[in-house]
């Protein structure tokens, strides 16, 4: 199946580069998560950490869509999925932080947060799996790219750094704008504000 992508065009660059802007909340959120936790070394730590920067994340992400995505929904998905996705891969590698434990690590929380953020896009969202899809494969670049940039990782964040979040940002920001339609066209009788509200 083809994604259709939107044609080019002021509105949607300016809704990307917002998107991608928000990158600026993954260091924020990251802080929020270690001031509630600390390091991630445990289970209880993964899950706590994990929804507080999940929430601080998700609500970053809805403020920055120009619209297109209902805050509380994309925030409760975001701190969920976040949660129980670093939960279940921090447990899987064993708290390691070494690249290629953090590349798996990202990979397992991906696929939770994508499934958890792909069932709260509004229904103006052209198809959904591409999003599920897409976020292993990104949360996974994000710890990547973090890492190769020499980011301390050992100090256990509940997220990779600004580095890794501009990279996941912007690619992220283009699957958005190819699911959603632009910021001000709406899909069939109902634009996106409506059926948000």
């Amino acid at each position: 199946m083809r994604v259709p992508f939107p044609s080019p065009g002021r509105p949607a660059l300016g809704a990307w580069i917002r998107w991608t802007a928000g990158f600026l909340a993954f260091p924020i959120a990251g802080l929020a998560g270690r001031a509630a936790v600390g390091p991630v070394d445990d289970a209880m730590s993964a899950l706590v950490g994990g929804v507080v920067t999940g929430a601080v994340i998700g609500a970053a992400q809805a403020l920055v869509s120009s619209g297109r995505l209902s805050p509380p929904r994309w925030s409760a998905a975001t701190a969920a999925g976040s949660g129980v996705g670093l939960v279940l891969g921090a447990t899987l590698v064993g708290y390691r932080t070494d690249l290629g434990s953090l590349a798996l690590m990202g990979t397992v929380e991906g696929v939770l947060l994508g499934v958890a953020q792909a069932s709260a896009l509004p229904r103006a969202a052209r198809i959904r799996w591409p999003w599920a899809v897409a976020m292993p494969v990104l949360w996974a670049a994000g710890w990547t790219v973090t890492t190769l940039a020499g980011v301390g990782v050992d100090a256990r964040f509940t997220v990779f750094g600004a580095t890794g979040a501009l990279t996941f940002s912007a690619l992220s920001g283009v699957l958005l704008h190819a699911l959603l339609p632009p910021p001000g066209r709406t899909t069939g009788s109902d634009s996106l504000r409506e059926v948000d509200a």
